[in-house]
């Protein structure tokens, strides 16, 4: 492997890194609001750990589809993702900032139905994201390792934090990740 080579491999890692944190973006904007409504540290640990493993499961199904449809299309596969990244920070960018955007914020965080659906609801846009990476990823385990330690990480925090700051940070976060799947996208078509 030169050193084209081994640019190439870090460039795929940084992408990932930061890909994952701002897909954790959505579990830190969820915590801030559910911690400001008050949480007990075991439910913390409970959710945080539930909306990591959905970060895992949900890039992983993402990208042996998108493994799947890159070798069915080949070439239009790279922009197919990129439309799909900025279809989805598009979204994300846009429900940050609409009132009343998140329907999960009155769910209750206390059961284990409402944890359930908590961690889908923020871990479904990984999904698309996966399909995307799937389609030029070479090492699929770390991939969906750090989709999962960063959902979780950032969920704890969010949480933890929620706890003491306004409900505006968590707005912000989201319309941040959404910009950094945005620019992904736009370097993925130009």
């Amino acid at each position: 492997m030169g050193i084209a080579g081994e640019y190439a491999g870090w460039g795929q890692l940084v992408t990932i890194a930061i890909m994952a944190i701002a897909l954790g973006m959505d579990a830190f904007s969820l915590g801030v609001g559910i911690g400001m409504k008050g949480i007990r540290l075991l439910h913390v640990l409970h959710l945080s750990l539930l909306i990591a493993f959905f970060h895992v499961l949900m890039p992983l199904l993402g990208l042996f589809t998108g493994s799947y449809v890159g070798h069915l299309l080949g070439q239009v596969t790279t922009f197919a993702a990129g439309g799909l990244l900025i279809l989805l920070g598009g979204h994300m960018v846009f429900n940050s900032f609409r009132a009343g955007h998140n329907g999960t914020r009155s769910m209750d965080h206390q059961t284990f139905w409402g944890m359930l659906l908590i961690s889908l609801s923020v871990s479904v846009d990984s999904f698309s994201v996966g399909v995307s990476l799937g389609m030029f990823v070479n090492n699929i385990v770390l991939t969906v390792l750090a989709f999962g330690a960063c959902g979780g990480l950032m969920a704890i925090t969010g949480l933890l934090l929620g706890r003491r700051v306004s409900r505006g940070l968590g707005d912000y976060g989201e319309a941040l990740g959404g910009a950094i799947l945005l620019a992904f996208g736009l370097l993925f078509i130009f």
